[in-house]
């Protein structure tokens, strides 16, 4: 992704950040061929949203491992918890990150350090660095900042548009049901 796609801040020292904007193909694709999600700063709280969006993804088919050092061995949601990324016995296709922005570095170079390297680093709403990102688009990586992929999802697939919610995604095709509580989705292999 270029630095203009990523939110890159322009060369003026004082300027504010660029605007994040994502094209929702992009989005989509990231969707779809993303199958295992570590999510650091997994938590167990219901009132949490890292644990509501665990619980979301879950239901549409992802694999999601939950990374919080101090719930390591345990279980969110039926899923084993682990204290970092390097203690993930498989590959990750995407991390998504539930932590404040001044973590993200340390959480990119943990990442980086993977081997094979994960294909995203999906940064939550209100989370951005663009010095790690920058580090993370170098070695191939697609990043996403300022974004939730449950969010995403829902209104990629017009879930969101249930409550409301103008999706900016217009389609005259009717959406496929699958398995699970008003489960439409993106990927037709998830669907049940």
């Amino acid at each position: 992704m270029d630095r203009a796609m990523s939110g890159q801040p322009s060369a003026d020292a004082g300027a504010r950040p660029a605007r994040l904007v994502y094209d929702d193909a992009m989005i989509r694709t990231v969707l779809s061929e993303t199958k295992t999600i570590a999510m650091v700063g997994a938590s167990a709280k219901e009132i949490r949203p890292s644990y509501f969006v665990l619980k979301y993804l879950l239901a549409k088919g992802f694999h999601v491992i939950p990374i919080n050092p101090g719930l390591a061995g345990g279980q969110i949601l039926g899923q084993t918890v682990y204290a970092d990324l390097a203690s993930v016995p498989e590959a990750i296709d995407m991390v998504d990150i539930f932590r404040s922005s001044d973590a993200v570095p340390g959480i990119v170079d943990e990442a980086l350090a993977l081997e094979p390297l994960p294909k995203v680093i999906w940064m939550q709403l209100s989370v951005r660095h663009d010095g790690a990102a920058a580090k993370a688009e170098d070695a191939g990586l697609t990043v996403i900042m300022d974004r939730c992929p449950k969010i995403e999802y829902a209104r990629l697939s017009g879930e969101i548009g249930w409550n409301g919610v103008n999706s900016r995604v217009l389609s005259s095709k009717k959406p496929t049901l699958g398995k699970g509580f008003q489960s439409f989705g993106l990927n037709p292999a998830r669907r049940g």
